[in-house]
C-alpha cells in the first residue's frame, strides 16, 4: 500500500530497474553524458511525490581477457561509483563478439529479478528504464500482479510492443537535454580493436616495390632474360 506523507497524501513506493547498456546508448546517441543522479531524482526523487525502494542497474562487463582488461577496469570503476552512490548493481561478464565488440546480455537477469523483487518488496510502481521490446511480456506479468508499470526511454529507441504493454511512458529526451554535452571520438579505436588493427597494418604491406619515378617497369628475372633475347633477335 502507498505510504501516507505528512500532508495526508500517499507516496507510491517505486522500484526502478535499469538496462544500463540501453539507456547509455540512448544518451550517447543524443550526444550527452548520462547523469545518473539526475536520472534517479527525475524518476523517484523527493520532488516526485514517490518513495524509492531501490534502483537496480544491470550492467555487462567486458570479457575477463587481457585485450579487454583496460576497458574492464574502467567499467568496474564505474560500477564502484554507482554502488557508492546508493545504486544496487548487478553485473554479468561479457564474451567476445565481432571485432572490437563484446556481448553481455542482461535481459534474462533483469526480467527474473523484476518478478522476484516485485513479489518480495511489493512496490506500487515498477519503472523499466529501457526501450527494449523484449521486456513487453515482463510488463504484462507485473501488471497481472496489480503493479503499475512505467517505461522510461526515448521515442526513437522505444519498441512498440513495450510501449503498448506499459501503463505509462516517461520520455527521457527532455531530461537528456539537461545533461552535459559529450563529444564522441569516432577516430579512436577500442582497446580490443587497436591490436588487431596494428596486425592488419603489418599484413597490408605491398608484396612488390613500386616502379621508379622514371617510368621504368620492373620484371621478374626470367622475364628480363626473355626480353633481352627477343631484342637481340630483332636486331638480327
Amino acid at each position: 500500500m502507498p505510504k501516507k506523507n505528512s500532508g495526508g497524501g500517499h507516496h507510491s513506493r517505486v522500484l526502478v530497474l535499469v538496462d544500463e547498456s540501453n539507456v547509455g546508448s540512448s544518451a550517447r546517441t543524443a550526444g550527452r553524458g548520462l547523469d545518473w543522479l539526475k536520472l534517479r531524482d527525475s524518476l523517484a526523487g523527493p520532488d516526485t511525490g514517490r518513495d524509492l525502494i531501490e534502483m537496480v542497474v544491470y550492467a555487462g562487463l567486458p570479457p575477463a581477457i587481457p585485450v579487454w582488461q583496460e576497458e574492464r577496469d574502467k567499467k568496474n570503476k564505474f560500477v564502484h561509483w554507482l554502488r557508492s552512490n546508493g545504486f544496487m548493481v548487478v553485473t554479468k561478464d561479457g564474451s567476445p563478439a565481432e571485432e572490437g565488440h563484446y556481448k553481455a546480455n542482461v535481459d534474462v537477469m533483469m526480467a527474473i529479478d523484476a518478478v522476484e523483487l516485485s513479489l518480495e518488496m511489493r512496490p506500487d510502481v515498477v519503472i523499466l528504464v529501457t526501450g527494449d521490446a523484449d521486456f513487453a511480456y515482463l510488463a504484462v506479468r507485473l501488471r497481472r500482479h496489480g503493479i503499475r508499470v512505467e517505461v522510461a526511454s526515448v521515442a526513437q529507441n522505444l519498441g512498440q510492443a513495450l510501449k503498448s504493454a506499459a501503463n505509462n511512458v516517461i520520455d527521457l529526451a527532455p531530461l537528456f537535454r539537461t545533461f552535459e554535452i559529450k563529444m564522441q571520438d569516432v577516430t579512436a579505436p577500442t582497446s580490443a580493436a587497436a591490436p588487431r588493427q596494428r596486425q592488419q597494418q603489418v599484413r597490408r604491406r605491398p608484396r612488390f616495390r613500386s616502379a621508379k619515378r622514371t617510368g621504368e617497369q620492373r620484371y621478374h628475372p626470367h622475364f628480363r632474360h626473355s626480353i633481352r633475347r627477343n631484342r637481340a633477335d630483332l636486331k638480327r
